[in-house]
């Protein structure tokens, strides 16, 4: 018996290879001469490096990079074991988690440190660069990324622009004349999961501004910024970036990457999917088991579960998802592939609330063994 072991992580509490390796030591226990492949999954947000790490047998990179406000901090970045693609993750070194929480303010804070990391990649001679771009504290467009890289942003005084959110109303002239010219030989994939435009009421500032500090007045002060960025950016390069499915993610970042040569938006599981040869890995097996630390009705909307799920099902093998915890709703991802979840918890609840819920979770758990059955029949 063959059995694919491709779980996410469970945040705060293992990586993606660990949650892997405890599967198999359960299953070992019952099934000890069984072939187990394990590959770690990620969605493209935190985690999704050291999956990547973990599935290519490649190595972490430490890296000194520019943090949100300004100061310097210690980034990292990933490389596969053939030494040919190049994996990071914007939130190590523009993430929210770098800023104290009373010095969350989008209008100063830069991506500038992420236009570091993929200058080091390009270092490493790589030929394929993936970038994930969740959990990140900046509102610039990714500006800061982009004059890492070489790109120029003048004022009308012709000064460069300085770092935040709040300074682009002050472009002027977009120069890409001095782009770094090795990013015209790499493949450049960038792991998205939100298709919010760059502005409006669905943009990078309103939607996404508040977590990362943003008052109300911050918020209009941004999507305004951004919005003349993107009018400079049709106008002299004739790149055209404000209504562009996931412009919006993780503070315009994906508007401002559409700037680069070669770069692709993907769902982020996609790309982790195809970088790990999941399908290779599961077309000759008899099960897969999938995993994330809560699953609910978000879990579909491109959740690495659910992603893991549909590969499986291009080759007809069934899939059981062991999650730390579920929510009321998860029992949607039954229509999305997966046959059968198990919850190591189902929440985290006072002896007295769980006593109360001992009926539906009762039921719930004898549904999926019932499912698990039926994969048999």
């Amino acid at each position: 018996m063959k059995i694919v072991i491709a779980p996410d992580s469970f945040k705060e509490s293992l990586t993606a290879l660990e949650v892997a390796q405890s599967i198999e030591g359960g299953f070992r226990r019952i099934f000890p001469d069984a072939q187990y492949i394990k590959v770690p999954m990620a969605d493209g947000g935190e985690g999704s490096v050291q999956s990547l790490i973990d599935a290519t047998k490649g190595e972490l990179l430490e890296v000194k990079v520019t943090a949100p406000l300004g100061n310097k901090a210690t980034g990292f970045l990933g490389v596969s074991g053939d030494k040919q693609t190049a994996f990071i993750e914007m939130a190590a070194a523009s993430g929210l988690h770098l800023v104290p929480f009373e010095q969350r303010n989008p209008l100063k804070t830069t991506s500038f440190g992420t236009g570091e990391l993929i200058k080091k990649a390009l270092d490493l001679g790589v030929k394929k660069i993936l970038l994930g771009i969740g959990g990140s504290a900046t509102n610039d467009g990714g500006v800061g990324m982009l004059q890492a890289l070489g790109a120029s942003f003048k004022n009308a005084a012709g000064e460069e622009i300085g770092f935040g959110g709040e300074q682009l109303q002050q472009i002027s002239q977009i120069s890409l004349e001095n782009l770094d010219p090795r990013l015209q030989s790499v493949e450049f994939e960038v792991a998205c999961d939100v298709n919010n435009p760059l502005c409006g009421e669905r943009g990078a500032s309103a939607v996404f501004g508040p977590q990362k500090g943003a008052t109300p007045e911050m918020v209009q002060t941004l999507d305004n910024a951004l919005a003349h960025f993107a009018d400079i950016a049709l106008a002299q390069q004739g790149i055209a970036i404000a209504n562009h499915a996931g412009a919006g993610a993780a503070g315009g970042m994906g508007g401002g990457l559409l700037l680069l040569p070669n770069v692709q938006l993907k769902a982020g599981v996609q790309i982790i999917i195809e970088a790990t040869r999941l399908a290779e890995h599961i077309q000759d097996a008899d099960l897969v088991i999938t995993g994330e630390g809560r699953m609910d009705a978000q879990s579909i909307a491109g959740k690495t579960p659910v992603g893991v799920a549909k590969t499986a099902k291009q080759f007809g093998v069934p899939v059981i998802a062991i999650v730390g915890c579920l929510r009321e709703d998860y029992n949607v991802v039954y229509q999305h592939g997966i046959d059968a979840v198990f919850p190591i918890i189902r929440q985290l609840n006072s002896l007295e609330e769980t006593l109360k819920q001992g009926r539906e979770n009762l039921e719930s758990s004898a549904e999926n063994v019932a499912r698990l059955i039926k994969l048999k029949m």
